[in-house]
């Protein structure tokens, strides 16, 4: 005979959040070939010992791509310290296949918010060639 129980507390297990973080570097090629695919780079500063990278903010509308890191935030909690850290620049990337034959992508990567609280992005136009 085997035994086993499940707990209801929701509470376990959430020690942590997701964050977006914003992008401080791209590296674009300066065109696109139709039907290729390409590697593109990007950066952005861990904030501190508890934030490690998740997931990438992809939105495809039309032309338009907006992209944004989202980082786990865990908590501090049973020997888990955050440290915050300065100037640690965490390089990723991902793969861009262009699908057009003509035109142009508009990439649009989020770099925080400003003093209104409006979402700021780094504008960046390429060709298909």
């Amino acid at each position: 005979m085997v035994f086993s129980s499940c707990s209801l507390d929701d509470s376990i297990g959430q020690d942590f959040h997701f964050e977006i973080i914003p992008i401080a570097e791209v590296l674009l090629p300066e065109s696109f070939t139709p039907g290729e695919t390409y590697t593109i780079e990007y950066s952005y500063y861990r904030p501190s010992t508890c934030h490690a990278f998740n997931d990438l903010y992809y939105l495809v509308e039309g032309d338009f791509r907006t992209v944004a890191v989202i980082n786990t935030v865990f908590e501090e909690s049973d020997g888990l310290i955050c440290e915050p850290l300065e100037d640690e620049l965490e390089w990723k990337t991902f793969t861009f296949q262009c699908q057009k034959s003509f035109g142009v992508y508009i990439f649009q990567f989020w770099q925080g918010q400003n003093e209104d609280g409006e979402d700021t992005y780094l504008v960046m136009e390429v060709p298909v060639n």
